[in-house]
């Protein structure tokens, strides 16, 4: 059966996108799908192309049999001696099948089924194939719109650009060249569908990754990118090498590189910004073009920040219709409030109390008390040094001395001393404490005063029972007060009998008085 069947294979393999095997495998189905409806079954059907690829046969193997009791699957040893002289009862041959003896219907329903074999090969082939390009950049051009939507000539198959996923900046004609994102494969009844994406931010990247060749080569990376399509995109951006400058590299020479970017965006703004560790720099950066004096945690745990700019720059961080500061809060991932220096002093004390901690003290906790001086807010890593060197690590340690101390440390210079004394009277809450004198209970003795004379012309006193030696004695007022002679067993300063601590050292003084023995 020549057919010139090599040249219609080709074509398919062309056209459709389909390999050469599936093709054959396709031809081969066919024939015995109409085989089959012609003779019921396929068991003793064979297909077999020639080398070149130019002809395919259809045979029925049969077995040699003397009497032939199933013509589909034996033949006569007197028909088989016609076709093989050498032919013997039980051997088997191939006998060529001419398709023009199937009917019609025969033909019409294996035509059906390879038709829908083919489909079915070329739409799992295209989808295997575009699958693998999900997520990248594909170039085609506009065929047609519907509703809304742009259908794209891909080439092998049709892409659709659906409204949504349509810049609002962007306006298109017939035959314009469309570059866009592969955003999801679906298949159809109908076949398969290719959505396409210019909104997407990976649009965005993959245009970057064109034009930027650090980006393509991971010398430097993106971080996170934010855009309202159309309007703004913000992209911040880190490198990986300390030699190369992240936000430079992605501007180019004379910003060739940029506006590159920007007009295939059709004239979108783009902010490209440092990513930076810091939460309060980050911040700083996501509000570009804006210039922000400072940026105040409120909430650390809620991740709210405020962000303190100049009455000209309030507008400019803001952003039309907030748009700024709104994709400043998506890509910082932070809730961001934009207040003026007026706006700010004019908010709730509790704000600056919060500003005061977030600036001192970052992420510790209030409730924390801190003791190294390490850790005090302001204090210079030179101060640090020479305190340690005179082995002064805590605060307590630093507190106790006294500013004509630390002068007389030669590695201190007095800008250094009045540093280190705003930042105690600043950040450091100093509690005086006050002494706790040490009452203690004293029996004199008659060598212990010196005014015996005086003592002994005193009146008795009632009897003190030996059991209340351990309460608290009354002075006597039979005592006179002109007794001025008694001294302090402690430090030997003078002492009277009103007194109840010694005013030198500061010991507490009890007096017993005892009855003299007859």
């Amino acid at each position: 059966m020549s057919s010139g069947i090599a040249e219609a294979i080709k074509q398919l393999v062309q056209d459709r996108g389909i390999s050469e095997d599936l093709v054959i495998k396709t031809i081969e189905d066919f024939l015995l799908a109409a085989y089959k409806r012609t003779y019921g079954t396929v068991d003793n059907a064979v297909v077999q192309f020639s080398e070149d690829g130019n002809d395919v046969e259809l045979y029925a193997q049969k077995v040699i049999v003397e009497d032939v009791y199933d013509p589909v699957a034996e033949i006569g040893l007197e028909e088989a001696l016609v076709l093989n002289e050498d032919g013997e009862i039980g051997d088997e041959l191939l006998i060529p099948i001419d398709p023009m003896e199937f009917d019609r219907v025969a033909v019409q329903s294996a035509k059906q089924k390879a038709k829908q074999t083919l489909r079915e090969i070329q739409k799992d082939t295209l989808y295997s194939e575009f699958n693998e390009k999900l997520g990248e950049m594909i170039i085609g051009y506009y065929q047609r719109e519907k509703n809304g939507n742009i259908y794209v000539d891909l080439g092998k198959t049709e892409g659709i650009l659906p409204k949504r996923f349509q810049s609002p900046r962007e306006i298109y004609r017939p035959n314009d060249r469309i570059k866009a994102l592969i955003y999801e494969i679906n298949k159809t009844p109908s076949g398969l569908q290719i959505v396409l994406s210019r909104t997407h931010t990976d649009f965005v990247k993959r245009v970057f990754e064109l034009e930027v060749p650090e980006i393509y080569d991971k010398t430097v990376e993106i971080f996170k990118i934010v855009r309202e399509p159309g309007y703004r995109t913000k992209i911040a951006v880190y490198s990986n090498r300390d030699d190369v400058d992240p936000v430079g590299a992605c501007v180019g020479m004379k910003g060739v590189r940029i506006q590159a970017i920007v007009r295939e965006l059709e004239g979108e703004k783009i902010d490209i910004l440092k990513y930076d560790l810091d939460p309060r720099v980050f911040i700083k950066n996501a509000l570009s073009p804006a210039e922000v004096n400072d940026i105040v945690v409120l909430d650390e745990a809620k991740r709210q920040a405020l962000a303190i700019v100049g009455e000209s720059q309030l507008s400019l961080a803001i952003g039309k219709q907030g748009l700024n500061v709104r994709l400043a809060n998506r890509l910082a991932d932070w809730n961001i409030d934009v207040k003026t220096e007026e706006q700010f002093d004019e908010m709730d004390i509790a704000v600056d109390t919060r500003r005061a901690v977030s600036e001192l003290f970052g992420d510790v906790d209030e409730s924390e008390e801190i003791t190294s001086i390490s850790e005090l807010p302001g204090i210079t890593d030179t101060i640090i040094t020479v305190l340690k060197q005179h082995d002064i690590e805590l605060i307590e340690e630093l507190v106790a001395l006294s500013d004509e101390e630390l002068t007389n440390f030669s590695d201190l210079s007095e800008e250094d001393v009045k540093l280190i004394s705003s930042i105690i009277a600043d950040n450091v809450d100093i509690i005086e404490e006050e002494e706790d004198y040490i009452e203690e209970e004293y029996e004199p003795s008659e060598n212990d005063f010196t005014g015996e004379e005086d003592f002994a012309a005193e009146p008795e006193q009632e009897e003190v029972d030996e059991a209340d030696n351990d309460s608290e004695n009354e002075t006597p007022e039979e005592l006179s007060d002109d007794d001025e002679g008694y001294e302090c067993p402690e430090c030997g300063a003078s002492i009277t009998l009103d007194m109840t601590a010694c005013p030198s050292c500061g010991v507490g003084i009890s007096f017993e008085i005892e009855d003299d023995e007859e």
